[in-house]
């Protein structure tokens, strides 16, 4: 049986083939994500902010829609810019997707978005910048440095929304998006990035917490240790695209110096829990491990609802 993904074929990794197409997409990609030492003794690799810099502007900047919609208007994944009804200021999010790009997942969660009052400006990374997925590594200069570059953009695009409250601009990421949020949840790199001053809160879907190891250049961190904005991290620990006993580790660290880090783990929570689209995918990923997608609509129902549970709290104040 062939499993698809955004029109894409599974058929082609079979076989003791896995691993070495895997592995060889990753390092032509030039994207290794290592693991690297958990445990107290665990610190951070950063960049210097003017290499971040560098890197996060290899690809152009989007260009972010102006016009703002209805949630009723969104049938298909896209980028947008969608308002809830009423009048107001009006807390807003910035939603990141997965390394497949825009799906009916991620448009699923701006339209429960909408509905719960918030202002959604839905990115898209890859499409305006000819990229189909940069699940093997960056493409065409889209890589984490630019998914973060393009969420502070997001939010600073929001800010001059009137009916936006610019204290209350939140980032939500899902796989890919989420290891971006991680990023933004750091105030070094935030700064490094230029794209002004970050979010009030950030959450993260089933992020990997790896060491990013490019080649020819240095090692870094998608969990900093300067994370000083509340950040949500959901997981599930049967996840074995982004193993969540990692990010469980250096959140234990970040928790244990005071950072405002919460997490929560789904017992038999696949990665990608959300993605009905992609119930029963078996692939092969990047580091060559074994991957099985199972949805679970249980997990989906309850990681909304701590979702809204925490912006509510962290970003009070909401009409």
């Amino acid at each position: 049986m062939i499993r698809r993904v955004g029109g894409y074929g599974w058929h082609r990794f079979r076989a003791g083939l896995h691993g070495l197409i895997a592995l060889a997409a990753g390092l032509v990609a030039g994207c290794d994500l290592a693991r690297a030492a958990d445990g107290p003794e665990w610190k951070a690799a950063v960049w210097e902010p003017e290499a971040i810099y560098r890197g996060a502007t290899i690809a152009p900047d989007l260009v972010l829609p102006d016009v703002v919609e209805t949630v009723d208007r969104l049938a298909t994944p896209r980028m947008a810019l969608i308002k809830p009804a009423g009048s107001g200021r009006f807390p807003a999010i910035v939603l990141m997707h997965q390394c497949g790009g825009l799906n009916v997942a991620v448009a699923a969660w701006a339209r429960a978005a909408a509905s719960h009052g918030y202002v959604v400006l839905l990115v898209d990374s890859l499409a305006p910048r000819n990229v189909k997925s940069v699940c093997f590594g960056p493409q065409n200069g889209v890589n984490f440095f630019r998914g973060a570059r393009d969420a502070l953009q997001a939010a600073d695009h929001l800010r001059r929304m009137p009916d936006v409250d610019p204290q209350r601009i939140a980032l939500v990421g899902f796989s890919w998006g989420a290891m971006v949020g991680l990023l933004a949840a750091s105030p070094h790199y935030v700064d490094a990035l230029k794209s002004g001053p970050g979010f009030a809160a950030v959450a993260s879907f089933y992020p990997g917490c790896f060491r990013i190891t490019p080649q020819e250049r240095p090692p870094y961190d998608l969990v900093n240790p300067d994370v000083s904005r509340p950040l949500l991290v959901l997981m599930g620990d049967a996840d074995t695209e982004t193993p969540a006993q990692q990010c469980i580790a250096r959140l234990e660290v970040l928790k244990r110096s005071g950072a405002p880090v919460e997490w929560h783990l789904y017992a038999g929570a696949t990665h990608c829990w959300d993605c009905q689209h992609l119930d029963g995918l078996d692939k092969i990923d990047v580091r060559g491990d074994h991957v099985e997608y199972h949805f679970r609509q249980d997990v989906t129902d309850d990681s909304r609802r701590r979702l809204f549970e925490f912006l509510d709290r962290t970003m009070p104040g909401r009409p």
